[in-house]
């Protein structure tokens, strides 16, 4: 979108969707440490305890908790407590983290493939590593940003697993499901979630000026599309604000997703 509202300020960009979009991920989260990776995930957050969640934790990228909310790239201004990496495994252990990891791959089920392309005895491409997933997966709410959608990521089988989806979830048992959760998938393009009878993706908004043939064409598998598909929420005035002023007055956005 684009041009001048009434109220004189400029309307949201594709970015600040995706920013709302993250932040919408947060809402109603209570006390729990939010662990944003990439820069639309980390204003989303910071955004979120702003406004709608403000007892979300927030860590400097190291071992403190954030006592007030600094704009991306700066560090805090005040530190309420210390989270060395022995507790933050604690948090992750047990449920009380909701993470916003990338995927280089990820399919129908919300397997999640950070690790490489290609068949496993000689892939193609070398990629991140299994990481942290397969414990952030199962052991505390995992949501996914995926700032370019395309039909290499959004894939039918994603060539290794890495952060595990519904179905292996259900299949490996109890001790397996009893934290797993997949709330959200946000792109450039839309948001989906798995609320459907089989827990595959759903559609469930596109973001202004995308269609609904732009997204079918770029995932790779068949999606669950809703009879009405509305639009992803608009940023409040207030929000538009604190985006553009406190949290990202750099821009940092644009540049994960170009206009």
């Amino acid at each position: 979108m684009s041009g001048t509202g009434t109220t004189g300020i400029a309307a949201a960009s594709r970015a600040e969707y995706c920013v709302v979009a993250c932040a919408e991920a947060w809402r109603g989260a209570g006390e729990i440490l939010a662990a944003p990776m990439g820069t639309v995930p980390a204003i989303g957050a910071r955004l979120a305890r702003l406004t709608f969640s403000p007892g979300l934790l927030l860590t400097d990228g190291e071992a403190m908790l954030m006592g007030d909310t600094p704009a991306v790239g700066t560090g805090p201004g005040s530190v309420e407590g210390w989270l060395p990496f022995r507790q933050h495994l604690t948090l992750t252990a047990t449920g009380r983290r909701h993470v916003m990891m990338g995927a280089s791959q990820i399919d129908r089920h919300g397997n999640q493939n950070i690790s490489c392309i290609g068949d496993w005895a000689r892939p193609a491409r070398q990629l991140l590593g299994v990481r942290g997933a397969p414990v952030n997966t199962l052991n505390n709410t995992t949501s996914y940003w995926i700032p370019k959608h395309s039909a290499r990521v959004f894939v039918e089988h994603v060539d290794m697993v890495s952060g595990v989806g519904y179905e292996r979830a259900a299949a490996a048992g109890p001790s397996a499901t009893r934290y797993h959760r997949i709330p959200e998938v946000i792109s450039d393009l839309g948001v989906f979630d798995f609320e459907t009878p089989d827990r595959t993706m759903r559609l469930r908004s596109l973001h202004p000026g995308v269609s609904l043939e732009q997204v079918t064409g770029a995932t790779g598998f068949a999606l669950t599309i809703p009879a009405e598909v509305p639009l992803t929420r608009e940023p409040t005035e207030a929000e538009l604000r604190l985006i553009r002023e406190v949290i990202d007055p750099n821009g940092l956005r644009e540049r994960e997703v170009p206009a």
